[in-house]
């Protein structure tokens, strides 16, 4: 494989499945070598072998980002097997939807802990590669994209906990992109809309019937869809930064 990431590192979380898994092939086709994390280990070897039988490299990094310390240790682990580190895509989310009235405490739970903290784990301990890599890399830039959602930008009934987690996620990583935009680390935020993964199969029996009504009848995003916008804001020569790319199905109108 060849193309504009060659000779980088890419670190993609939540890469067992749906977007992460499009993401890290995506990422690979461009040349990059990956790290692909996730807690789901036999999913993320499939993934690899199928990166190597195209010629790829991938290393395989089981982790649950929401410890902090696994976090940290899987960003070390992704530096000491490939080398370095230049891109991050924090992927990994967690959407259990319902009303507040009847939500139980433990969903909340899990998606801070998936949504946010998990997020900020990775980041934390990735940031000092990135701006490294900023400076001495190849391409001299690095990229940190953090997939959001629409729910980040319109607040709706039912949804009023996932909208915490990634209206947080904008501006975070709004604030962090100010940070250290001089210093050639580009700090993105990508929000799909709805795309066909299996993130709604994790919600309660009644409102994922609910959630089909919704999509009923709409022509979903495809992972790849999502994976693609992520490869063109990493792929852009380091004078170009693309701060935020909103990316709904056609007919959404939220």
């Amino acid at each position: 494989m060849s193309g504009r990431l060659d000779g980088t590192v890419a670190l993609v979380t939540g890469a067992s499945s749906g977007i992460g898994e499009a993401t890290a092939r995506a990422l690979a086709g461009h040349g990059a070598a990956v790290a692909l994390v996730a807690r789901r280990q036999d999913r993320l070897e499939k993934l690899a072998d199928g990166i190597r039988g195209e010629g790829g490299t991938a290393l395989v990094v089981a982790a649950d980002i929401t410890d902090r310390e696994q976090a940290a240790a899987a960003v070390e682990r992704a530096v000491a097997g490939l080398g370095r580190l230049d891109t991050v895509v924090n992927n990994a989310g967690l959407m259990l939807i319902g009303p507040v009235a009847d939500a139980p405490a433990g969903e909340w739970e899990r998606m801070i802990d998936v949504n946010v903290q998990g997020l900020l784990h990775v980041t934390r301990a990735a940031l000092p590669h990135l701006l490294a890599a900023a400076e001495n890399g190849p391409r001299r830039v690095a990229d940190l994209v953090n997939i959001s959602s629409t729910a980040g930008r319109v607040a709706r009934p039912g949804t009023a906990v996932y909208n915490l987690t990634k209206f947080g996620v904008n501006a975070f990583t709004e604030a962090l992109r100010q940070e250290v935009m001089t210093k050639r680390v580009r700090v993105s935020v990508v929000e799909p809309g709805t795309v066909n993964t299996e993130l709604s199969s994790h919600v309660r029996e009644g409102i994922r019937e609910a959630i089909r009504g919704q999509v009923e009848g709409m022509e979903m995003l495809h992972p790849e869809d999502i994976a693609d916008a992520v490869a063109y804001i990493v792929t852009r020569d380091r004078r170009v930064a693309v701060n935020e790319m909103l990316v709904r199905a056609a007919e959404q109108t939220w």
